[in-house]
């Protein structure tokens, strides 16, 4: 059993402004995880969050920037799993940035779901990346286009 996710979003800003949420640690902690992110191909990385121990998910996402082209796409795995050196989650996030007149496609592809349990975790994680996820990463933009206004 394998599930990937794809989303396909629009925000009227631009890609600068997307790409920025995306890869700035200030702005990543803001509407994803707490994080030690650098946009820099062979980066080891990790988001922080509340573990899920029923999900076997020690709260850390173990990650690596496997491909930066700025402003069109950023590729990482992301990994987990109940502890450290344990993953059963290995997966990669690939985000995608398209200009569209007045703003910005931004699409999302999380594959490489495999087994049961990683599927459930897939149901879970698409429901957030596409509701609460999504929304504070819209509110980011807003807010910071606002600033500069």
């Amino acid at each position: 059993m394998k599930r990937d996710l794809s989303f396909r979003w629009y925000f009227p800003h631009s890609p600068a402004a997307v790409w920025a949420c995306l890869t700035e640690q200030e702005a990543i902690a803001e509407w994803l995880m707490k994080n030690d992110f650098k946009p820099v191909v062979g980066h080891k990385f990790n988001f922080h969050t509340k573990p899920i121990p029923k999900m076997d998910f020690d709260g850390i996402v173990y990650g690596e920037v496997l491909e930066v082209r700025p402003q069109q796409r950023l590729v990482y795995s992301w990994k987990g799993g109940p502890g450290p050196g344990v993953i059963t989650l290995d997966t990669v996030l690939t985000w995608t940035l398209v200009a569209k007149e007045g703003g910005t496609e931004l699409r999302l592809e999380h594959s490489g779901f495999k087994g049961f349990k990683n599927y459930l975790s897939s149901l879970f994680m698409g429901a957030g990346w596409n509701g609460r996820i999504r929304k504070r990463l819209e509110s980011l933009l807003n807010e910071k286009a606002h600033v500069t206004t």
